[in-house]
């Protein structure tokens, strides 16, 4: 049995009673978390005790998707913890090493480079390059039978549609509201465009998140309604659901 759990929702900085993007994937005794933003390490604590997933996935180096790193990190170094595989692009452990040196991220994690195909545990793991304002890896992990695609964040780009191709839960970036900036290059999406990639990708649901902190989310989902016809779910803290 699989399942994903919600451990933050909102991009930049979290709501009060929030927390900034995150989620738990778990496969019978196999747990992985993909992102930890401000806030979700507090929130991952009430479903795996002592910090014990097994693995972590991280997109980009953005504080508000790796920051509470650290916190899991310092748990794992003074339980005794061992090392957790982190993959995840270079700069995150730029990132956790400019929070705290000690202990290093290199005592506490095994550093794995987002690459094309690896596995993580029981899942594939695939990796596509996505537009961001820093290096960012949306990512791809299968099991037989089940597919849960994540963005990160990301501007439009038709390398979304390869990501959540048939996916059975394509979670993706919602910050903005509204028609779609005319600025260029875009580096996030409107809940539009979100909803449009999940169409284009034949995904099966979709799943908004990264939240702009504010935004009344009824009307991200109303939005995306109007060109996804598939389930359409907001990502809530505490929103756990059997895949």
């Amino acid at each position: 049995m699989a399942r994903l759990t919600v451990l933050g929702s909102c991009g930049a900085y979290p709501e009060p009673g929030r927390a900034c993007s995150g989620f738990l994937l778990e496969h019978n005794d196999f747990h992985v978390v993909l992102d930890l933003g401000y806030g979700a390490f507090a929130r991952l604590l009430e479903h795996v005790p002592d910090g014990g997933v097994d693995a972590a996935v991280i997109t980009h180096a953005h504080p508000d998707h790796c920051s509470d790193l650290s916190a899991l990190g310092r748990i794992r170094h003074y339980n005794n913890g061992g090392k957790v595989p982190l993959h995840c692009p270079p700069g995150v452990l730029d990132v956790l090493r400019a929070v705290e040196p000690n202990p290093d991220p290199a005592d506490v994690y095994e550093f794995h480079e987002l690459s094309t195909t690896t596995s993580v545990g029981p899942f594939t793991l695939r990796t596509w390059r996505l537009p961001h304002h820093v290096p960012n890896w949306g990512v791809r992990l299968s099991l037989p039978g089940l597919t849960v695609a994540y963005t990160g964040d990301s501007g439009p780009s038709p390398a979304l549609a390869e990501l959540g191709a048939d996916a059975d839960l394509f979670i993706v970036e919602s910050t903005l509201q509204g028609p779609s900036p005319r600025t260029e290059p875009r580096y996030v999406m409107t809940a539009t465009e979100a909803a449009g990639w999940a169409a284009r990708a034949g995904a099966k649901r979709l799943l908004l998140t990264h939240f702009w902190p504010g935004s009344d989310r009824r009307i991200s989902a109303r939005e995306a309604a109007g060109v996804f016809d598939g389930e359409i779910l907001l990502a809530e803290e505490g929103l756990t659901l059997r895949l």
